[in-house]
């Protein structure tokens, strides 16, 4: 598969998008299809399934799902969203681009990581106890830097030059992943 020919690839996996094009199949399961003809699995962290943030209002005490304004442009990378954001990473490039020394990049984090994993999944075990390991103190993170909500975690996502990540599929199955039962 990974030595294939991205036209192969295609070909043997067009009835994926027929399927859920014609809705024989879930959002949900062809995102999850998609990851895993990517390569990425629930066993590595650093390969871990990417979903995208679909919503873009996480301050309304309410949303109507009919209004195309409470969507994300699903046609542009996270860190395009922003284009203020968008006008620096694009001048950092080109900066870079100058130095003989350096190879030139947009964002300077990736949008999904084992830290990524572990910042969403913080409350839930193994993964509280990974976090814990990953900070290499036996403490937690600062609470400043925590999941702790949506609104923040999404402007973060739209503002901060350092943040592009992506969701994870919890996010659409896993209501524990936002209840604090261990009181972090």
């Amino acid at each position: 598969l990974w030595s294939d020919h991205p036209a192969k690839v295609y070909k043997r996996y067009q009835s994926l998008t027929e399927d859920w094009s014609h809705r024989r199949m879930s959002n949900f399961d062809y995102l999850m299809h998609l990851n895993t003809i990517a390569g990425r699995t629930y066993n590595d962290l650093s390969q871990y399934p990417i979903f995208p943030w679909v919503l873009s209002d996480y301050s309304s005490s309410s949303i109507d799902l009919g209004d195309p304004s409470v969507y994300r442009d699903l046609s542009l990378p996270v860190g395009a969203l922003n284009p203020e954001r968008l006008k620096e990473f694009l001048k950092r490039y080109d900066q870079l681009a100058d130095l003989e020394d350096q190879i030139p990049f947009l964002y300077g984090s990736h949008y999904s990581s084992a830290a990524v994993v572990l910042f969403y999944l913080i409350r839930l075990e193994p993964y509280t106890t990974a976090s814990l390991r990953l900070q290499g103190t036996g403490k937690f993170d600062l609470p400043m830097r925590m999941f702790w909500s949506m609104e923040d975690t999404w402007k973060g996502v739209n503002q901060n030059p350092s943040d592009v990540k992506e969701l994870i599929p919890e996010f659409f199955y896993n209501s524990a992943m936002f209840t604090n039962v261990n009181e972090l």
